[in-house]
Formats: structure tokens, C-alpha cells, sequence
């Protein structure tokens, strides 16, 4: 049922109702307006025949019948249109419009009563009349007839105009109502056409003039914004899962068959002398080890890849810092590892992200920053500079080429005696540019070993529009996700 429909039987059922309830009020107001004209009439009547009433009384209590005669023409004189009853100690005079004597009357009351017989009704008043030989009560009475048929004329009229009411309210209503929903019926059109899922046309601003449907369209152009961001986010999201397994496909295909070698080799030689299984063994745990490392790596690229805007909270880099640290220092019992942080810097960021990004540029530098006598020596500072915080990793290796530096951060570099998965950087930059943050390579401070640094601004920023870490066309694609002045 259209909306117009809809308004229109509302108004069309809601009209009537609305005119007897008005009927009903303005029976009564008539009813009551009657009536009090009706006993105004009698209050004027019952005092203009009173001196006549109490004449009659006391000519007819001191047996004067011919004063009494002419007592009781006038006092019916005075009546005029109203019936008169005269109850005196032994007789009753009585004239005009009135019940019959067999009727009941009630008790005398201040004021007008109703007395009801065989279907007709008056309007009575009695005043209470006194003589030094006796007192008697006066009746004055009204019918009701006249009052009971404007009555039923005001009932009548009331009927027809509800009767009128009910297509005239409900024809206008839904012709109103056609004209209102117009805009509605227009911007049902202009959606209808619309499929976000074959085509990429959108709702165009097209104010109509009516703020509820101006809010409609509105609402619709941001469900369908939103639709496209998330059909975005599902692409990106498909493309990482693809690049993961062809990542995973090719990066694991070298410990893969290495491994599948050396068991060929164990199970080919069951009696290999022990150097020599001793040394398959040792690859073996070699290329698991490397396998595991890749795997982990590659599950975090594709979880940076998928994180969302609501996983962003403000950290404190310096606690971050610490535990990271304590941790590189369990893991390698052997290496000086030293951190000079500012308290209370924090920036906006994702924590498991930070943490991933200082936890690999510390094993970067236990991995390729120790000095000639194989010694680690690792400085992790944290302090804020203006609006950002600075995290500097200082080694004493062999430091990184400048030709080098541009390439450190790209998926899968190794350098030539490492063992690692190549990602470990590649997973820093990954997190600085999802930070809008900035990652360097320096010379050490001394002249001796590297620097990294990473800036993050305290306030962060929106999430990069792409981010295909995993996608095998790395140097197309970081320009799109890195910030510029990063390698």
C-alpha cells in the first residue's frame, strides 16, 4: 500500500472520529444551553405567579369559592405558556401543559427537575407557598418537546457531516499526500537504477526541498560509500590472501625441497656416518627454523595489510620500547642492549603493530649489527621531538652501504650470510607507513655501525587508501603506501 493510501484512510477513519467526538460535545453544550434557558423561564414564570398562588390558596382555605374562581383565572393567566399546578391542604388547582395527576412528583427541590411519563418529559420547578391558615406548594411546568427535537435536528446534522467526512477527509488527505511524496516517488526512481554491484554510478546531490528526503538521499549516498569502501577493503583483502599463498608458494619452496633433500639423504644412507648426520640434522633445523620464521613474517605482513581504523588507540611507545627490549634481552643473554626512553611518549597507533615494528629492527641488529669479535652491542632510544616521537636503534656492525639503503625495506632482501626471511624490515616499514610515520638508515653515531629511524607523528593520521605488502609488485606499489621521505 503506498504511503499516500496509507494517509489517506488514516485522515478517512481519523476525521469521523474526530467530528463525533466534536458532535458529542456540542449535543451536550446544546443540551445544557437548553436547559438552562428552559428553567430560566420557569424561575421567571414561578415569580410572577406566586402572589397569584398564594391569593388562590387563602381565598380557597377560607371557603370563598367564587374568589377562588377568579383566583384561579388569573393565576392560569399568569401561567402563559407554562402548565401550573396550585396543591393546597384539601384541593388542587391545576392548567396548562403537565404529567397527570397520577404521576409522581418529586421531592421539592431548589431547583428545576426532570419528570418523565409514557415517553414525554417536563421541565418542573416548585415554590413552596405559605398563608397564616396553611401553605400548599406551587408546580410550574415545561415540556421538553421542543428542546428534544432541536436536539434531534443538531443528532442529524452531526450524522451527515460525519457521513460527508469520511471520503471528502480521506480524498483530500491522499490527494495532499500524493503531492508530499512526490519528492519520495522521485528519489525511488533515481535509486532504482542503481546496482553498486554492476555498476559504478552513484546517487548524485540533488537537493529536493524536503529535509526528510534530502536526509533520506543523504543516508543512502553514505550507505553506499560505505558499501564501496567495504567492497575495497574485500578486494584488498582477497588480493592479500592471494599474495600470501603465492608468497608462501615461493618463499617456502627453497627450505621445502632443501629439506625433503636431506631426508632423502637419511633415508637413502641409514648408515651415513655421524659427522655427516649430525651436519643434515643441523640443516634440517636450519630450514625449519627459516620456514617457521617465514610463515610468522608472512602472517604478520597480511595482518598489517587488514588492520582497521577502530584497532587504534593511544600507546605509550616508552613502555613499548621496555618490553620489547626485555624480551630481545631474554632471547640473546649474550648482547649489551641499552634503551634511553622519555616517559609519556605516545602516540595513536595499533600496539601489536609498534611492538612488531621494534621487535624486528632489534633483531635486525642482533642479527647483522655485531662488531668483528661477533659482540652485540644495541642503544633503543625514545624521546619526543615537537608533535612526533623519535625511535632510534643504534649497532656497532658493519653498518648498511648507502647504495643498499633503498632496497633494505623491500621484501624479501637478504643479505648474503643471512638466514632470515627477509621481511623482518620489510614488516618496520610496513608499520611506519600504517603509522604515517617515516623509517631512515644513518650511520651510527660514532661513525661505527647503523641507525634506524623512525618518526611517528603523536597524532597519527588516516590509514594509507592501499596496502599491498604482500603483492608482488613491490616497487609500482610502495609509493602508493610509503610516505615519500621514507627509502
Amino acid at each position: 500500500m503506498r504511503l499516500s493510501t496509507r494517509i489517506g484512510l488514516a485522515v478517512g477513519l481519523t476525521v469521523p472520529l474526530l467530528v463525533l467526538a466534536s458532535g458529542w460535545l456540542l449535543l451536550r453544550l446544546v443540551d445544557h444551553d437548553l436547559h438552562r434557558a428552559e428553567d430560566q423561564h420557569l424561575r421567571t414564570r414561578a415569580t410572577a405567579m406566586v402572589p397569584e398562588a398564594r391569593s388562590l390558596l387563602r381565598a380557597s382555605l377560607n371557603g370563598r369559592p367564587k374568589v377562588a374562581d377568579t383566583r384561579e383565572r388569573l393565576l392560569f393567566s399568569a401561567a402563559l405558556d407554562v402548565g401550573v399546578r396550585m396543591i393546597g391542604p384539601d384541593a388542587t388547582f391545576s392548567g396548562g401543559p403537565q404529567p397527570d395527576a397520577s404521576v409522581p412528583l418529586p421531592e421539592i427541590a431548589t431547583g428545576p427537575v426532570t419528570v418523565r411519563a409514557a415517553g414525554e418529559s417536563w421541565r418542573a420547578l416548585a415554590r413552596p407557598i405559605s398563608t397564616p391558615r396553611g401553605s400548599g406548594t406551587l408546580w410550574v411546568f415545561s415540556p421538553n418537546a421542543a428542546d428534544q427535537a432541536q436536539l434531534r435536528l443538531v443528532r442529524h446534522r452531526v450524522a451527515v457531516t460525519t457521513l460527508l467526512a469520511v471520503p471528502l477527509s480521506g480524498l483530500l488527505a491522499w490527494g495532499v499526500a500524493t503531492g508530499a511524496t512526490g519528492p519520495l516517488r522521485r528519489l525511488g526512481r533515481r535509486t532504482a537504477g542503481l546496482d553498486p554491484r554492476t555498476s559504478a554510478a552513484r546517487l548524485a546531490d540533488q537537493p529536493s526541498g524536503v529535509t526528510e528526503v534530502d536526509e533520506l538521499a543523504a543516508t543512502l549516498r553514505t550507505v553506499l560509500t560505505r558499501y564501496d569502501e567495504q567492497a575495497a577493503r574485500t578486494a584488498e583483502a582477497l588480493d592479500t590472501a592471494r599474495s600470501f599463498s603465492s608468497a608462501a608458494a615461493h618463499e617456502l619452496r627453497t627450505p621445502l625441497m632443501s629439506m625433503g633433500t636431506n631426508l632423502d639423504i637419511l633415508a637413502a644412507h641409514p648408515d651415513l656416518p655421524e659427522p655427516d648426520r649430525t651436519e643434515v640434522l643441523a640443516d634440517l633445523r636450519t630450514e625449519h627454523a627459516r620456514l617457521l620464521n617465514l610463515l610468522v613474517m608472512l602472517r604478520e605482513l597480511g595482518r598489517g595489510d587488514l588492520v582497521e581504523e577502530e584497532a587504534f588507540r593511544t600507546v605509550d611507545v616508552t613502555e613499548t620500547a621496555d618490553a620489547s627490549v626485555a624480551d630481545a634481552r631474554r632471547r640473546a643473554p649474550d648482547a649489551r642492549i641499552d634503551l634511553a626512553a622519555e616517559p609519556g611518549a605516545t602516540v595513536h597507533g595499533w600496539e601489536p603493530g609498534l611492538r612488531l615494528l621494534l621487535d624486528n629492527l632489534l633483531a635486525n641488529a642482533l642479527a647483522h649489527g655485531r662488531d668483528a669479535a661477533g659482540r652485540a652491542t644495541v642503544t633503543v632510544g625514545v624521546r619526543r621531538t615537537g608533535d612526533e616521537v623519535v625511535v632510534t636503534v643504534d649497532d656497532q656492525g658493519p653498518g648498511v652501504p648507502a647504495e643498499a639503503r633503498a632496497r633494505i625495506f623491500e621484501r624479501f632482501q637478504r643479505g648474503p650470510a643471512s638466514s632470515g626471511s627477509g621481511l623482518g624490515l620489510t614488516l618496520v616499514a610496513q608499520q611506519t607507513a600504517l603509522h604515517g610515520g617515516s623509517v631512515t638508515v644513518e650511520d651510527g653515531p660514532s661513525g661505527v655501525g647503523a641507525r634506524f629511524v623512525v618518526r611517528l607523528p603523536s597524532t597519527g593520521g588516516p590509514l594509507p587508501a592501499h596496502r599491498d605488502w604482500l603483492i608482488d609488485t613491490v616497487g609500482t606499489n610502495r609509493s602508493q603506501s610509503f610516505p615519500k621521505d621514507a627509502p
